[in-house]
């Protein structure tokens, strides 16, 4: 039985609260069957979303890749060391900039992410079959006014 709130705060405030709940157990959900998937694969998350930018961004300092996969810069040193380690990725001092690293996705990365991926994105496309194609454009352009306006 669903237990309802007795405290209201207002009847938009409410919706607001359920709504941005929906989306974390949405998103939590999501994220979960990738990194299960990831696991059988013997990769992390954060390993993942370093190979998946390098692959189809190319060549990038640290400092975009950090932003690109929404990473902190001590989680992303750790993360590269490991690539690094494993043959996946490579790195050599950027010439504009002696401080910075360029890294490149070697080619036994490319085998782990060209294996991996496009099973990735049939789940990804499963997950949201449940939406007709009208929905999902409804549902990107309004996720997408929210993030741009906060």
């Amino acid at each position: 039985m669903q237990k309802t709130s007795l405290i209201s705060y207002g009847k938009r405030t409410d919706k607001v609260m359920k709504t941005v709940l929906r989306l974390e157990r949405t998103s939590l959900k999501l994220h979960n069957m990738t990194v299960n998937y990831l696991t059988n694969h013997n990769l992390t998350f954060n390993q993942f979303k370093v190979l998946e930018v390098l692959y189809h961004r190319g060549d990038l300092n640290v400092s975009s890749i950090t932003k690109l996969t929404m990473s902190t810069p001590g989680n992303i040193t750790v993360v590269i060391k490991n690539l690094k380690r494993d043959g996946w990725i490579t790195s050599v001092k950027d010439p504009n900039d002696s401080r910075s690293s360029i890294l490149t996705i070697t080619s036994k990365g490319k085998d782990i992410i060209e294996s991996v991926f496009p099973t990735h994105a049939q789940n990804l496309y499963n997950s949201l079959e449940v939406l007709d194609d009208n929905e999902l454009d409804n549902l990107y352009e309004l996720l997408n006014k929210v993030y741009k306006a906060n």
